[in-house]
């Protein structure tokens, strides 16, 4: 029995006219997605291939050593290699099981996930929650996590995207669209900032402490009434190796209870964040897309821009409304091509505005007929769309 495909959308193009079976939401009476290849470039991902194909916009397919001639077409001589390919049934790759489809596979034990920091960091610990087993990778930058992806040095990266406290992290939305990795999971973890020191020392032997900015300024409270001294660091458990190593008692470092334990350093008091409840919400990355399907709640980030026009953005969200799907985040980010966009709509003259790139997640799945519909009314505004991925809802903190 042949597993039906669950195709993911990418438009990048100028929308067609529509054409198919009536949808609410719809300013010409019906709309459905159309799929030529000149609006829509699909992911399809079949039981059959061992890798999606990945195609996105200002990319073509280039497979080595075929030749293509200037029609598309694969030369005949090598249609006639291909023919003779598999004669042996034994020879054929065996079909995908279930658990090959499922997003979480397994526990990691043969997985290696990359993470921004040194060990015993709070990204550490989020791929830890997601794949228990897995081999963590430390890199120095969030760029260099989405390198060791595409360059095959793992397998997954994590990326923190936004704090409950501290808000969206908007130097991973840029590379979110710079890079063409897939969202396959979402990681909520909670943050339980330390102070920590060498051993055998006092709370009020540390004059200073150090620690990331964002970690600073989530225990601003707390260091206020203790009169410490803030330093920032590159990150939290970098800030506690730096501690260890330092020999100094009127030093400490705001960090998690794991990098106490890595680093050989005692917790002098635990939770003082200012806010006990401090979540942070992190990405896993992957080469490709995870299959979707309806057995759980899923979510769907994507990013576009819009065409302009007076109430544009209000139209452009409105397709999730009608078909009572509901937006759990919206993030503006100014483009950084052409950062600036000239209208001219007054008698006195020209008016220059920010040009935007909007990222959404709405609860739904791709495989869900009302998301692929709003993705098609959504491009009747849109000059730009991209599907950044479709994956689980993590519901347990």
């Amino acid at each position: 029995m042949a597993l039906k495909c669950a195709p993911i959308w990418v438009c990048s193009q100028t929308p067609h006219s529509h054409l198919g079976t009536p949808d609410l939401g719809s300013s010409r009476g019906g709309i459905v997605l159309d799929l030529r290849p000149s609006k829509w470039e699909c992911y399809a991902f079949c039981a059959s291939a061992q890798r999606a194909i990945n195609p996105v916009e200002d990319e073509k397919p280039n497979t080595p050593g075929v030749k293509t001639s200037r029609t598309g077409k694969i030369d005949q001589a090598q249609d006639n290699v291909s023919s003779a390919f598999h004669k042996d049934l034994n020879l054929l790759p065996k079909p995908l099981s279930k658990t090959d489809l499922s997003p979480f596979p397994d526990a990691g034990s043969n997985m290696r996930v990359a993470f921004q920091g040194i060990p015993g960091a709070y990204s550490e610990d989020a791929a830890l929650k997601a794949y228990p087993n897995c081999e963590t990778v430390p890199c120095d930058q969030f760029e260099a996590t989405f390198k060791a992806v595409e360059l095959w040095l793992v397998d997954k990266a994590v990326l923190p995207i936004e704090n409950s406290v501290g808000g969206s992290v908007h130097r991973n939305y840029d590379l979110l669209l710079r890079h063409r990795l897939h969202i396959v999971r979402e990681v909520q973890l909670v943050v339980n900032h330390c102070l920590l020191a060498l051993p055998g020392v006092r709370k009020q032997e540390v004059k200073r402490v150090l620690s990331h900015p964002q970690a600073l300024a989530q225990c601003e409270m707390r260091l206020t009434q203790l009169g410490i001294i803030r330093v920032n660091a590159d990150d939290s458990a970098g800030a506690a190796q730096m501690v260890a190593s330092s020999g100094k008692r009127d030093m400490g470092a705001i960090a998690s209870a794991r990098a106490a334990a890595l680093y050989g350093l005692d917790i002098l008091e635990e939770k003082i964040q200012d806010d006990d409840d401090n979540i942070t919400r992190f990405l896993i990355l992957a080469r490709d897309p995870i299959i979707p399907g309806t057995d759980r709640l899923y979510k769907t980030s994507i990013v576009f821009s819009l065409e302009d026009g007076p109430g544009v953005l209000v139209k452009a969200l409105a397709v999730f409304s009608l078909r009572g799907i509901n937006l759990s985040k919206i993030e503006s980010r100014p483009q950084k091509g052409r950062p600036l966009r000239v209208v001219d709509d007054s008698n006195k003259g020209s008016a220059k505005y920010f040009d935007y790139l909007f990222y959404i997640d709405f609860e739904a799945s791709m495989a869900e007929t009302r998301a692929q519909n709003a993705l098609g009314h959504l491009q009747e505004y849109a000059k730009f769309l991209r599907v950044l991925g479709c994956y689980p809802m993590d519901k347990a903190l």
